[in-house]
Order: structure tokens, then sequence, then C-alpha cells
């Protein structure tokens, strides 16, 4: 636990804060930091979220909290948030959750820790496979993206229990883990065990090796499509001749530049359309008021105000 804090850290000394909600893996994260911080020279702290979705949750952020002070950590937060009541619950708690640990990071202007393990990943993974998401999704969390870090990605759950175990450390299990109300909950207790029998172990293993290739594939991919030159219009022949990964993404790059919101699939392949099979069809709306029409050769974008065929 502490080789893996120490090695995601590195050689920088930007303040460090472990998100903490309690459970066994933030809570290993949390004394593994605060063992190792202090031997690199760094600021460490810590935050815990309470939800206030279950009876008792503040004072369980309160507990939590008083134990990150006793390991040394400094400061130490105890925020509270509001879980929005439209869309899923998990969602929406997750949505809460990031909302208040990203404000907190950049407030301290630290680094984000947090306590997503090898089984996360897996189960990550195994979930965007289930709903037909693409090679994005598959690719799963990575261990640093902005000011998060996931230093035990490549770390086992069991480790973080056992680590847990070996200090003496207060843990507290949230019921929510084994509801099966929850799909990760029924994906971690049910479909996973079934998996790990039916082909013979090493499953969590092999998504989380499946996630990192893939990030790769995805990190080469978007390298290529970054160095694509993106101006107010687009030529569409040279276009054309990109690998279709790679057109993908200039498209997506070029529209977002252009003040398009985030593209889903099909409205991606709807403007793909204009490049590959092209008709005289109409322009493409986008989200953000943002339309884009094909003239002359080349794909140009024009605002949702803007009637002009």
């Amino acid at each position: 636990m502490r080789a893996a804090v120490r090695a995601a850290l590195g050689d920088d000394r930007t303040p460090v804060l472990v998100a903490c909600s309690g459970g066994a893996d933030s809570i290993a994260l949390a004394a593994a930091t605060a063992f190792v911080a202090p031997r690199l020279g760094l600021c460490a702290g810590m935050i815990t979220v309470d939800h206030g979705l279950q009876p008792g949750s503040a004072e369980r952020a309160r507990r939590v909290a008083a134990w990150g002070f006793e390991l040394g950590l400094d400061p130490v937060q105890a925020a509270t948030v509001t879980v929005a009541a439209s869309g899923g619950p998990e969602a929406a708690a997750r949505d809460a959750r990031y909302a208040a640990l990203d404000a907190a990071a950049e407030t301290l202007d630290a680094r984000l820790l947090l306590g997503h393990t090898l089984d996360d990943q897996a189960e990550t993974v195994l979930l965007g496979l289930g709903r037909g998401s693409g090679p994005r999704s598959l690719a799963g969390m990575r261990p640093a993206a902005g000011r998060r870090l996931r230093p035990l990605l490549a770390v086992r759950r069991a480790t973080t229990r056992q680590a847990c175990a070996d200090l003496d450390l207060p843990v507290w299990d949230d019921p929510h883990n084994t509801d099966p109300a929850f799909r990760r909950a029924r994906l971690r207790h049910e479909a996973l065990p079934v998996l790990e029998d039916v082909l013979g172990g090493g499953v969590a293993e092999a998504l989380a090796r499946t996630a990192t290739l893939l990030r790769a594939d995805l990190d080469a991919l978007d390298a290529g499509a970054a160095g694509y030159p993106v101006d107010a219009t687009l030529d569409v022949g040279p276009l054309a001749d990109l690998p279709a990964a790679l057109r993908s993404r200039v498209l997506r790059r070029w529209a977002t530049a252009a003040g398009a919101g985030p593209l889903s699939a099909e409205r991606t392949a709807a403007l793909d359309t204009l490049v590959t099979d092209w008709r005289g069809q109409g322009p493409i709306e986008l989200p953000g008021g943002v339309r884009v029409r094909r003239a002359s050769g080349t794909l140009g974008v024009v605002s949702d105000d803007s009637r002009e065929a």
C-alpha cells in the first residue's frame, strides 16, 4: 500500500488531499498516505463527504474526520452535500461527491487521492461492456487525470482489507455496497464471482489489464487526432481518407472548438455522414446551438439562430 502511494506521488511536491469514505479502501489509502507523505516532505490532508442518505451519516463523517486528525493529516474536512433527486441514486450521489471533492482540492491547490482498487476498475470495465459502451468507457479509470490520482488501481480490494486488519484501523462497511438494489453491488457479489468460477479465476486482473491496454491505444489515437489541423472549416477530402477512429476524434475536437456541447456517439456518427455518406443532406444539429453543414467540399459551422441553408 505504501509503495503504491509512494509511486503515485512521484517527485511532485504539490500537497495532497485524501478522499476518505471510512471504507477499507480509503481508510488504508489514508493511513498509507499519512505514513509516506511526511517522508517525502509533502503536506497531506483528508476530506470525507456526508451524503445525508443514511441514518447517522453526519456522526460517521465526524468520526472519520477525527480519525484523520489522529493520523496526523491536516487539514481535515467533513463536507456535507445535497444529492439530487433526479437521475439514478448512484450517479446522483457520485456527482455530488465529486463536486465537493474537486472543489476542496482546487481551493487547497492539492492533488486528490482516490481509493479505487483493481477490483473497482474491473467492475467499471464490466459495466461498460454490459452497456455496449465504446472503448473510452472500457478503458476504465485513469491512474492520473488532472488533480485526481488513483494510487491503488493495481491493488486488490483484499489487500486494503488486510492492511486495515494488520494495522487495526477502523473500517465502516457501507450497506449500499451489498444492497442488490444497486447495479454495481450485484455485479460485485453475483456476476463477478460467477465469471471467476466459469473462467477459472483471474477475471478481475484480466479486465483491469484490458483497460490498461485500451488506454494506451486511445492515447495514441488522441495524439494522432490532436496533430490534425483544425480551422474554421474542414476540408472533406483529406478528412475522408483518415481511419474512422481518427476521423471521429477530429470531428469531435473541431465541433467542440466551435462551441458544440459534448457529442454522443449518435451525433458523432451523424456528423461523420457529411464526410463519408454525402447525399446533399441538410445541416446536422449539434448540442450547444450549433449546426454543421457541408458546402463546396468543406464542413462549416453556423450558429443555431442562423437558418441559412
